[in-house]
Formats: structure tokens, C-alpha cells, sequence
């Protein structure tokens, strides 16, 4: 692998991690009706990379599941950063051969 293909693998872990932590952290304020995370920052976390990561655990621990901008715009924005994801490594394959 390349470095910047390394950088980018690396990027969408923790994009990933912070995803679910985001989430759980944010589902466990909601139960203790305390201060929450804005859904702008959640956004901004799905648009870095941590998309399909916060969709999966939104459903898993029931959060925001009544959301429809959440439930319908995580599942897109996911496939277009596959997509991304995709063409970046169509892009390495053709330069590497």
C-alpha cells in the first residue's frame, strides 16, 4: 500500500471510532436528559468518514431511530463515500500498475 491510501484507511478508523463513541455518548446523555450532542456535530462526524459506523450503532442502541433525515441521509452519504472510497482505490490500482 501507498502512504497516502494508509493515511485514508487510517482516517476512516477513527472517523469509525469516534462515530460509535459519539453515539453511545450521546445516547447515554439522552437517557439522564442531560446536555446533548448538536445533530450539526453528528453530521459533521458522518460527513468525515464515520457515517455507515453511526448508522449501524444508531440502530443498535435505538438512537435517533425516529430521525428520518438520519435514517435515510446516513445510508446515502454512506454509499457516496464508498464510492469515494472506491474510486480512491481504482485511482492507486492504475497508478501502482
Amino acid at each position: 500500500m501507498t502512504l497516502p491510501l494508509n493515511w485514508a484507511i487510517a482516517w476512516l478508523v477513527a472517523a469509525a471510532i469516534i462515530a460509535f463513541s459519539i453515539v453511545l455518548w450521546d445516547k447515554n446523555r439522552a437517557r439522564r436528559r442531560e446536555w446533548r450532542v448538536q445533530e450539526s456535530s453528528l453530521w459533521l462526524i458522518a460527513l468525515l468518514g464515520g457515517s455507515l459506523v453511526m448508522f449501524f450503532t444508531m440502530l443498535l442502541v435505538r438512537h435517533k431511530t425516529r430521525h428520518r433525515p438520519f435514517m435515510i441521509g446516513l445510508p446515502l452519504l454512506a454509499l457516496i463515500q464508498a464510492g469515494l472510497v472506491y474510486l480512491l482505490l481504482q485511482s492507486q490500482f492504475l497508478i501502482l500498475t
